[in-house]
């Protein structure tokens, strides 16, 4: 669809974001990325309502995912695209929202037509990165955004080891302590999103040795004990 067709404002935020950046700092990290394209994006206004729109003009799925925060799915044979509600009355609110800093950085697409292929060095002076996670990226590591942004949804705790293992990530010291401090949420969580991240994570090369990692910081001592390294 044309990015005409979206109200204004309208950003790019989340993991396409991320490995578009990554991409441009390290070839061999373009390498590891998913050959679907995956967009999320963010409006203040009428984000189910434009989901709903586009995946009617274009005969594509559409999947409301949360009708509280009112985020949507529209499904391409080739692409998926989430439409979500901002949080609080600016992007950079709904940054600080967010799980980890890396993942925390926007980029207002309305003036962009060409999604796979525009990221410039031009377009990266533009980004919207108030928690710094561009420095993350260039210095290679998952770094909360804040403590209670982990507490109000413990499974961002394991999805941290997920995304270490998947871009050959390290976890800060802070980041990696306050998740330890926080894992016993995930007893609450439900097992079948625990067991989608562990699928995610075992998926990946180094993901049995992050894996161990997890289990060693005790993070899932409530699904797998310390005992089933042996």
């Amino acid at each position: 669809f044309l990015l005409s067709e979206l109200p204004s404002p309208c950003y790019l935020v989340g993991g396409w974001v991320r490995d578009q950046i990554l991409g441009s700092l390290d070839p061999v990290t373009q390498k590891r990325q998913k050959p679907k394209l995956d967009l999320d994006l963010v409006m203040p206004s009428r984000a189910v309502e434009t989901a709903r729109l586009i995946a009617q003009k274009y005969k594509a799925g559409f999947v409301l995912l949360d009708n509280e925060r009112q985020i949507a799915r529209v499904v391409f044979p080739r692409a998926t695209v989430d439409f979500a509600q901002q949080v609080g009355d600016s992007i950079e609110v709904d940054l600080g929202k967010r799980d980890f800093c890396m993942n925390a950085i926007a980029l207002d697409c309305l003036p962009f037509s060409n999604l796979p292929n525009f990221f410039t060095p031009e377009i990266q002076s533009q980004l919207i990165d108030p928690e710094k996670g561009l420095a993350d990226l260039q210095n290679r590591k998952v770094r909360m955004v804040a403590p209670e942004n982990l507490a109000a949804d413990p499974l961002r705790i394991l999805r941290g080891y997920r995304q270490a293992a998947q871009l050959g990530f390290e976890i800060e010291p802070l980041t990696r302590s306050t998740a330890i401090l926080f894992s016993s949420g995930l007893a609450k969580v439900a097992a079948e999103r625990i067991t989608t991240e562990i699928t995610y994570l075992l998926a990946v090369s180094e993901g049995k040795d992050w894996l161990i990692g997890a289990i060693s910081d005790h993070i899932l001592r409530d699904w797998l004990p310390l005992n089933s390294l042996n």
